[in-house]
């Protein structure tokens, strides 16, 4: 990873210092964490969910919102994060499970088991725009939190990183659709793709009801 220093290292600490503003706010609390999923919006794939404990003050260079980050940045970091974190963990939920009780539920019920997975338990969940049903733990949501707080964005990191993999062991089982590039989204060639081999069993039924 590229090292920086000066002026570009002091500006990339400040910019991480403000991302800290809700963990500072809540710091009585001892194990924060964020939460964040990768998968809702895809036509295939599972939804996955990340949880990331980090230690108060923890410093991750670069940590962002993993849709900020090229594949090579989120790898490097995901990385440290697992190196750094107090606990990481996350929930996966497949495309079966997601037709039966529709990707709202199961983007839920991925992070509650991604929380589930936690050792320590937390006490406080910083949350990206949700707040989880049936999870007793005090919850923050937080519009855009991703970028906004660094328990999420290591948590958008980890969610992201693990559902590309599982993708891209996917396009090795149904080379035909290009789940390695695509990632399941419904691009102009996934789509085409679709039209020419019809749906494969990790298509989501109940987003393609017309195929």
């Amino acid at each position: 990873m590229r090292k920086l220093s000066g002026e570009k290292l002091a500006a990339e600490k400040a910019r991480l210092e403000k991302m800290r503003e809700y963990e500072h706010q809540y710091a009585s609390y001892k194990a924060i964490c964020g939460i964040d999923e990768a998968g809702r919006g895809p036509l295939a794939g599972p939804v996955v969910a990340g949880a990331v404990i980090l230690p108060p003050d923890c410093e991750i260079l670069y940590l962002n919102d993993s849709k900020k980050l090229s594949p090579k940045r989120r790898q490097e970091l995901f990385a440290e994060i697992q190196e750094k974190a107090v606990a990481w963990s996350i929930g996966i939920v497949d495309v079966g499970e997601i037709d039966r009780i529709n990707i709202l539920q199961a983007t839920y019920q991925a992070m509650r088991k991604a929380i589930a997975g936690l050792k320590p338990a937390p006490d406080l969940l910083l949350n990206d725009a949700v707040v989880i049903p049936q999870v007793e733990i005090k919850q923050v949501k937080i519009i855009k939190g991703d970028a906004k707080s660094v328990s999420i964005a290591a948590a958008s990191i980890v969610a992201k990183v693990t559902r590309d993999q599982m993708m891209e062991q996917y396009d090795a089982l149904y080379p035909e659709y290009g789940f390695a590039k695509h990632k399941g989204y419904g691009t102009a060639a996934h789509m085409a793709a679709i039209q020419e081999h019809g749906l494969c069993p990790i298509h989501r039924q109940t987003f393609l009801k017309k195929y």
